[in-house]
Order: structure tokens, then C-alpha cells, then sequence
């Protein structure tokens, strides 16, 4: 039987580096701070522990303190940020994602996989477009994602049998595309259309469109996407857009 320490998790926090892992994952997207009990909560170690490891942390920079609470701090930002290989993706492609928005004023993203979630590095945007749920950083589902589709449908094969057998898909909206069947076709369609799309089947009012970003010798790096209105939006032209910025970018050789 595997060993237990005060979290109940066996195996994950068996150890300081653990411990540590489960305080820091503990901060979700919208927190901007959490108080002790909180993080003790969500970790299920113990308050005392929560309260020692919290105390290097805030030493390390890894934490800050507001009052009795605490958030993420600047040396999390950094050392996230030194990360070269997408360092390096978001800079190559950041100038174009900017030439798109000033072109049509809206929402410009660029995502990668990360597990059995899109993973976003960037994002420009402006006006009532920047309130949707997407951030730098955050993460949402691949089924549900014009980005999550691209990843799906261009990466790795057993990626989209993996993501069934964790169970059920999630509908995040009443548009969501639920059953494999019609899923695994969409896919198909935006390999042989080289972008794909989702009407609203993340946030209502909104639909994307995205196109994948290729390494010089074929292989899926990312996925860029545009972000409009549904009601006032065109598919094809924004797929020719998004097609556009990504055979660019793939041509600059400035991405591997």
C-alpha cells in the first residue's frame, strides 16, 4: 500500500517538494489570494505544515502576503517566464496575434497542450472581447476550444482516445459538443480544412476559429486562435485569417 502523510494523498505529498507542489497548485485561476485555513483546506496538509512551508515561500518570493492572506508572488511570475521554449514560441508569434487585433479588434490567443488542457501564453485583446474566460496562463477544456480542437485534431492520435476514456465530456455550454462521434468528425473536417471552430460552445455570444502553429519539421507547437462575436461573425473569413497568421509565422522559421 502506498504511504500516507497528513494530506491523504498517497504518494504526493510524501515528501517537502510535495507539500510544497500541492500549496502552490493550490491558487486556481481567480484567486488572488487565499487565506491559511484555505490553503490547509485545499491541500488537505495540515494547518501547522501549511504554515511552515508558507513561511520559506514567502522567503523564496514563491508567496506574498497581504494581511492574513496569501497570493502567488512576483518569483512564480519570473521563474515561469524563463521558460525558453515557449518563451520563445510567444515572442516569434506575439507580433503577428497584434497585427490580427489591430486588423479586425478582436481576440487574439495562443495555446499549447498541457496534459488533457489548452494552456494559454498569450493574449491580446480589447474591449467587451478581454472578458472572456481565457487568460494568460489559464486553462480550458480541448473539447470545447477552437485552440483544444486544433491540438486535438493535429497532434497526437491516442490524445483524443485518452480524452474519452477520462469519462464524459464536460458541456460548458448548451452548445457544447458532447458525443464522440460528432467530435472525432469535427476533427476530421479541420485536418482536411487546416483550421477549426466552436460556436459558442464555450462562452454564449462569442465563436472562434483556430489554425495550428508547425515546427520546420512538421511538428504541432501550438494553436492560434481568433475570438469574435457569433452574431456578427463570419467562419470562412476568419479561418482564411487565422490560416494567414499562421503560415507567416511558420515561415519566419522563428519557431521549433
Amino acid at each position: 500500500m502506498p504511504e500516507q502523510d497528513d494530506c491523504g494523498t498517497p504518494g504526493v505529498a510524501n515528501s517537502v517538494l510535495g507539500k510544497t507542489r500541492l500549496i502552490l497548485e493550490a491558487f486556481r485561476l481567480d484567486d488572488d489570494s487565499l487565506t491559511l485555513t484555505e490553503l490547509a483546506q485545499r491541500t488537505q496538509i495540515s494547518k501547522a505544515s501549511v504554515h511552515r512551508l508558507s513561511r520559506e515561500l514567502l522567503e523564496w518570493g514563491m508567496l506574498e502576503r497581504s494581511g492574513l492572506e496569501y497570493r502567488l508572488g512576483m518569483r512564480a511570475f519570473e521563474l515561469g517566464s524563463r521558460v525558453p521554449r515557449l518563451r520563445v514560441l510567444r515572442d516569434a508569434v506575439r507580433p503577428f496575434m497584434e497585427t490580427l487585433h489591430h486588423r479586425t479588434h478582436d481576440t487574439v490567443h495562443l495555446a499549447v497542450l498541457d496534459g488533457h488542457e489548452v494552456l494559454y501564453l498569450e493574449k491580446v485583446a480589447g474591449g467587451p472581447t478581454s472578458a472572456r474566460p481565457s487568460r494568460i496562463a489559464g486553462r480550458l477544456p480541448l473539447h470545447s476550444t477552437a485552440t483544444g480542437k486544433v491540438l486535438l485534431a493535429f497532434g497526437q492520435p491516442k490524445l483524443f482516445n485518452d480524452l474519452l476514456a477520462r469519462g464524459p465530456l464536460e458541456r460548458v455550454t448548451p452548445a457544447t459538443i458532447v458525443l464522440p462521434g460528432i467530435l472525432a468528425e469535427q476533427l476530421r473536417r479541420a485536418r482536411v480544412d487546416g483550421y477549426a471552430s466552436e460556436r459558442e460552445e464555450m462562452t454564449a455570444g462569442y465563436c472562434s476559429v483556430a489554425a495550428p502553429i508547425f515546427g520546420p519539421t512538421g511538428l504541432l507547437l501550438a494553436a492560434v486562435s481568433l475570438t469574435a462575436s457569433a452574431a456578427r461573425s463570419d467562419l470562412p473569413h476568419l479561418a482564411a485569417l487565422v490560416k494567414s497568421l499562421s503560415d507567416n509565422v511558420s515561415a519566419t522559421g522563428a519557431v521549433n
